[in-house]
């Protein structure tokens, strides 16, 4: 450090292609918030402090030819803490997983360490979560266990009578209508497969999805012969 990579200087922290973090829900560093993505992770290392950058376009080789900077989705700065013993290889781990609620990202090499704080909104996604599957499942997930079951041929009882569930949230839904006629055909109810097909066909008329209509039209022909 100040000498291979250079102090006061952007590096790609790293080698080659950019080093790429991504997160799957928004985070804050440093009292700000940072959008769930993909991002470069630069830096510009100092004796005592380093800047660490987060880019928002993580497909360059290295450092950018052109930066810019309206691509810096967040830039913090962090102060550097000496590492016990010389760390040979170049490293980036997860560490200080005490709570559920953040992490730092450290960034370590020789005797030098920095660590970034990354916080999680961990109790807001548990809890949103435990709301809504306490509320119970909603339509796509009935329509989702309904498709499973068809599709792999398991119980078509069991899919008709979660497809049905489904309806009765999104009684528009054409698609789920769809699915429903063709579990009826699999059961041998071919009048009620027509009836359903042709509740489908109107609604996908309505709504303009020509490939549901061409579908719906296609099966009640071949179910009246």
């Amino acid at each position: 450090m100040g000498d291979l990579v250079p102090f006061g200087k952007k590096w790609r922290t790293g080698a080659n292609a950019n080093t790429k973090i991504s997160f799957s829900t928004d985070v804050v560093i440093d009292g700000k918030t940072l959008n769930k993505g993909t991002y470069a992770i630069y830096t510009i290392p100092n004796k005592n402090s380093w800047e660490v950058i987060f880019y928002k376009d993580a497909n360059n080789w290295g450092l950018p030819k052109n930066w810019d900077e309206t691509k810096v989705a967040l830039k913090t700065k962090v102060h550097v803490r000496s590492l016990p013993d010389f760390l040979e290889t170049f490293r980036i781990s997860f560490d200080d997983l005490a709570d559920m609620n953040s992490c730092l990202l450290s960034i370590a090499w020789e005797n030098t360490l920095v660590p970034v704080r990354i916080q999680v909104p961990t109790e807001k996604i548990a809890l949103e979560s435990i709301e809504k599957i306490m509320a119970g499942p909603s339509a796509n997930d009935y329509f989702g266990a309904a498709s499973y079951y068809y599709d792999i041929g398991k119980s078509k009882k069991q899919a008709l009578e979660w497809v049905n569930k489904a309806i009765d949230m999104e009684p528009e839904a054409f698609w789920m209508l769809r699915k429903k006629s063709m579990i009826q055909a699999d059961l041998g109810d071919k009048k009620g497969a027509i009836k359903t097909a042709k509740k489908s066909l109107a609604l996908a008329e309505k709504a303009g999805n020509m490939d549901y209509v061409k579908m719906n039209k296609e099966a009640i022909a071949m179910w009246k012969k």
